[in-house]
Order: structure tokens, then sequence, then C-alpha cells
């Protein structure tokens, strides 16, 4: 039904881009690992140009985070529990993601919306643990932009293979794990060091 449902998304053009996006960020997991690289071979296709289908992936993900942000805050983890089912969102899911949050705060929005299976969900906890809007968009616009700019660009130079992109995802997840641990050695220095 996913699968049936993103082959619909994409249909749209680059319309389909921002509402796939949208989704994404909302709990719902349709995997940007597709919709992404498709917006790249639109522009390759001359379908449309390669910055309007960055933007169209870039706020379609900030909008949807500031939904599941909102649904979050207002509505709490019992309501997304009641009703995630529906659109597949799983307990265990929300758990990793609560998790991720309680251990690294903002450095867990930045990162959570680089690593697949957390960076649909990272907004639940976010919103629950009353994180300032502003705080929220900030990192998650710094942690979508590098994955976005990047998934499009390669759509855009594999061109008519930007379907065996969805394949390689583990060597972006592998660099984004090295950058996290490099963060959290640099903030345990940081803590341990004496104040001036």
């Amino acid at each position: 039904m996913l699968t049936h449902a993103t082959q619909s998304i994409l249909a749209l053009g680059v319309f389909g881009v921002f509402i796939g996006m949208l989704l994404e960020s909302c709990y719902i997991p349709v995997p940007s690992e597709i919709i992404l690289p498709y917006a790249g071979y639109l522009a390759y296709s001359g379908r449309t140009s390669l910055p309007a289908a960055m933007i169209a992936g870039l706020l379609g993900g900030l909008v949807g985070a500031l939904i599941g942000f909102w649904i979050a805050r207002y509505g709490g983890r019992p309501l997304v529990e009641r009703y995630g089912r529906y659109v597949g969102l799983r307990r265990h899911e929300m758990d990793r993601a609560d998790a991720w949050f309680q251990r690294h705060g903002d450095g867990a929005v930045f990162f959570g919306r680089l690593l697949p299976g957390i960076r649909t969900y990272i907004s639940l906890p976010a919103g629950v643990a009353d994180m300032p809007v502003g705080r929220f968009l900030g990192f998650t616009f710094l942690g979508a932009l590098p994955w976005t700019v990047l998934f499009t660009y390669l759509g855009y130079a594999l061109g008519p293979r930007w379907k065996s992109l969805g394949q390689s995802t583990h060597y972006f997840l592998a660099v984004v794990i090295v950058l996290f641990i490099v963060w959290i050695v640099l903030t345990w220095f940081r803590r341990r060091s004496p104040k001036a």
C-alpha cells in the first residue's frame, strides 16, 4: 500500500515532492530516499529546475515537521499512540525517537533529520518536550538541508538511474554516524573543560 501511495505522489511531479516530504516529516513513513532522487530526476528531465526541486523537498519537510511538532505538543504522545497505527506508526519507532531526543536534546533534532528510521518521528518527542518552536525549526532546517540537497542532486546526477540511489543510503548513514560520534566527543570535552 505504501509503495502504491508513493507512486501516486510521484505522479504529481514537483508538487508531489512537496507532499511526499510533508508526509514523511509528519509521522507517515513515505521514503524520502525515493522522493528526493525523483525530484532530482524531474530537474534532469527538464520538468522543473534543480533549485525548485530542492526547495519543494525542503519546504515539504519543514511544513510536515512543524505539523508533527504541533500534533505532539497539543495532543501529546497518547494521541499519536492511539491513531498512529492507522498510518503505520509503531510504538517501538516512537520509543526510539523519544530515547534519542532524551539523550541528545537539540542535537537529536539535527542528527535525527539525517538518520533513516529516526527522521520521520523526531518531531514527536520534541513536541511532547515542549521544545521552543524557533529552535526546533532551526535545527530541523539545518538537519533537513544537507539530506535534501544531497539526495536531490544525486537524483539529478544519476538521471534515468535515479532509482538505484535508494540502495546506497547506508554510505550516507555511515557518514552521519561518524559525524554524530565526533559531536558527542566534542560535547563531552566541552563539558569537562574547566570554566575560565
